[in-house]
């Protein structure tokens, strides 16, 4: 069947066998696929080549401050949870020159940047980091400021989802949140993973043109209305299996009407400002910008770095930093994430992923501790 035959919302039924093709045919036009592997042990996303290149028939077991890779009991692609990882890396990168200048006859001269931007075809985004996406859209795409590193590398970007189908609870909440565990919007082609006996195969629905395209040129066929129940049914039990729940009614209020509540002092004493909760986020964006000259003076750079609001020296002003205990930037970050995200970008800053709680040294919640503060919340006019 051919692109010109496949519309926009269309479910088609692809072989499991027939994947490394449109893994080809991305390639072919282009694209520079990346999408999660095993690395030394460790679940990362990076460069891929082939379908062997993924973690096939390897599954993740998480808890709060625990993450473990298992061997599976079949061969799925997609069959497991988040790593630390997030997509943003490709988007925004941690690293970027801003500019570069040159003295030259006492003068500085700029340095033209000729950086070439690869057209990303991002494989196996999960419908949380979809909703991870568009909340970087708010911030960088939309108001007066528009990052243009970041517009060139969304635009380019192909979007390949996988729905997430049952396993064992772990961290993610998605489903408080409204973010998954099955992808709605925003990418070019969704799979439904799907293992009965001997069968396997995807449920593929087309989410743009480009994603038409890619499919009509690789054996494909419509899907059957029970083949697209099999996939609503694994979805749904996927979203039954959730491990965590988030309460989000009047979640900005009740932060707000608690910013002296005695939890903060609880998590404080736990909290080691080790900054991983950040660093493993897919939607935050903290940063601080750095310049550097050579050692003979003569070219200088500025470079943007993502940053962390757990140190020190992130919320430095003139004379010293404004949160300087552990206890006040835990509670910056944790009700700029639930509340404050909210008045400034339209948005929640969490999508339920649960990597923050993941990859916490110390197994701090989020989810407990907005439950802790919502059992004993302070009301507003009274002590």
């Amino acid at each position: 069947m051919g692109a010109s035959t496949l519309q926009v919302g269309a479910r088609v039924r692809l072989a499991a066998g027939d994947f490394q093709q449109v893994l080809e045919a991305l390639s072919n036009r282009g694209y520079r696929l990346v999408g999660p592997s095993l690395d030394d042990g460790q679940l990362i996303y990076g460069e891929l080549t082939q379908v062997a290149d993924l973690p096939v028939g390897w599954t993740t077991v998480q808890e709060a401050g625990t993450f473990r890779l298992l061997p599976r009991q079949d061969k799925a692609l997609f069959g497991y949870g988040l790593g630390q990882h997030s997509w943003k890396q490709f988007l925004w990168p941690p690293h970027h020159p801003l500019w570069q200048v040159q003295r030259e006859a006492g003068d500085w001269r700029i340095i033209p940047q000729a950086e070439a931007v690869p057209a990303y075809a991002c494989i196996g985004v999960r419908a949380c980091e979809l909703a991870a996406m568009d909340v970087q859209d708010r911030v960088f795409l939309q108001g007066n400021y528009v990052d243009p590193t970041y517009r060139v590398r969304r635009e380019q970007a192909f979007i390949l989802a996988v729905n997430c189908g049952p396993r064992e609870p772990g961290t993610c909440f998605c489903v408080s949140m409204g973010t998954g565990p099955r992808a709605t919007t925003g990418f070019d082609l969704a799979l439904t993973e799907v293992l009965r006996g001997e069968e396997h195969w995807f449920l593929v629905e087309v989410g743009t043109p480009r994603g038409a395209e890619i499919m009509g040129q690789v054996p494909h066929r419509l899907a059957q209305p029970e083949e697209i129940d099999a996939g609503v049914r694994l979805v749904a039990a996927a979203a039954a299996a959730m491990g965590r729940v988030l309460d989000t009614g009047g979640i900005k209020e009740m932060f707000y009407n608690n910013y002296e509540h005695p939890r903060w002092d609880v998590v404080a004493a736990r909290c080691l400002t080790c900054g991983n909760c950040t660093m493993v986020c897919p939607t935050c964006f903290c940063h601080t910008l750095e310049d550097a000259m050579d050692l003979s003076g003569v070219e200088a750079e500025r470079r943007r770095r993502q940053d962390v609001c757990f140190t020190v020296d992130f919320s430095y002003l003139h004379g010293g930093s404004i949160r300087t205990s552990p206890r006040s930037r835990y509670r910056q970050w944790l009700t700029h994430k639930l509340a404050t995200w909210i008045d400034q970008f339209g948005c929640s800053g969490c999508v339920g992923c649960g990597r923050c709680i993941t990859w916490c040294p110390v197994g701090i919640d989020i989810t407990e501790e907005a439950r802790a503060i919502r059992e004993t919340a302070a009301t507003p006019g009274k002590e």
